[in-house]
């Protein structure tokens, strides 16, 4: 199992808490990801939304590619896997940028697809959002756009979204960016059974994520297509010295404060997503259903459900916890050496 994380580019994961210490600036998240490419995390996740599904969209939010850009400069070895929207970013300028900062950090970049679901959001930034299914039929051929562009010149391509002739687009990624991707829909499994590299999921119980990884490779089989080469997770920890101290810190954090700040994301992500589980206020205290994998109590405890994720077929973890700083330390020096 290697463990990543994601960069808090909203600050705090915790929706019903104000006194985390964790900040969304660009000095606290380069000197975290500094500290944690020497603890042993292996990637970062930067994730992308112009308005803070935390805090609520009064609140900050930075950009996703920036930040992206400036860990890419300033690392030597964690994978860099920047969230992509299609929607927001022109994809011919987009596979130049990408194959540039994969250049600034020596292949470390990698970019994790993602439909958008928040619909709000893209009111506020004049952006169109189409129904479910087109954002993934969207989505699928924006990423064999950017595949073509790093990989052809010329580039033509004659599709539904995109019509390019005789394109030029220098220079090309130093490897093949990987990409990620998660869904849970029908059309979203079929749409990345056929784009994409590695899998994510959101948080879930072990016989939920042994089903989708079992299903996302008999698609992949099943389609003549070459294996996923991995199976990720998000995920919300809390270890604590005993059990009795890691809930404790749960019912902190699950106690809602004010739903009405998240009310509009909470309404977006569960009405436009098609989940395949009901995702419930509770779970929604933190991102990504953190808290549905039940990674809380001692490192001992916590270790021994990450073995039994492992057995399923999972092989990355991405992390979030409260405060980032001292919590990422805590998990790299009692936690993960118990499960590696």
């Amino acid at each position: 199992m290697e463990f990543g994380y994601w960069t808090p580019v909203w600050g705090s994961w915790l929706r019903n808490v104000d006194n985390d210490s964790t900040q969304g600036t660009w000095e606290y998240i380069k000197d975290l990801t500094l500290r944690a490419e020497d603890l042993g995390y292996v990637l970062t996740l930067v994730p992308e939304l112009y308005l803070n599904d935390i805090k609520g969209e009064k609140a900050p939010a930075l950009d996703a590619w920036a930040i992206a850009n400036g860990l890419a400069a300033v690392t030597k070895k964690i994978e860099i896997l920047a969230a992509l929207r299609p929607q927001y970013h022109q994809v011919a300028i987009t596979a130049k940028q990408i194959a540039t900062i994969s250049q600034i950090c020596g292949g470390r970049f990698s970019i994790n697809m993602v439909s958008a679901w928040w619909a709000e959001e893209a009111r506020q930034y004049g952006i169109s959002f189409d129904g479910h299914d087109d954002r993934y039929a969207l989505t699928h051929e924006y990423t064999d756009v950017l595949r073509g562009f790093w990989s052809k010149s010329p580039f033509s391509h004659q599709g539904k979204y995109f019509h390019f002739e005789n394109s030029f687009n220098e220079p090309k990624p130093p490897k093949m960016p990987l990409v990620y991707a998660g869904g849970e829909s029908e059309r979203g499994r079929e749409a990345i059974t056929r784009f994409a590299d590695k899998y994510l999921m959101h948080g879930g119980t072990i016989e939920e994520v042994r089903e989708k990884i079992a299903d996302m490779k008999a698609r992949k089989q099943k389609a003549g297509l070459a294996p996923f080469k991995g199976f990720g997770m998000a995920t919300y920890i809390i270890i604590r010295d005993t059990e009795e101290e890691a809930l404790k810190e749960l019912e902190r954090i699950t106690t809602i404060k004010n739903y009405a700040d998240y009310e509009n994301s909470y309404q977006n992500f569960t009405g436009n997503s098609q989940l395949d589980v009901e995702v419930s206020k509770y779970d929604y205290s933190v991102s990504n259903r953190g808290l549905r994998s039940n990674l809380v109590g001692t490192a001992e405890q916590v270790a021994q459900r990450i073995k039994a994720y492992e057995e399923a077929g999972l092989n990355l973890l991405i992390v979030q916890c409260a405060p980032m700083k001292e919590e990422l330390e805590r998990i790299a020096k009692e936690l993960m050496p118990l499960v590696k």
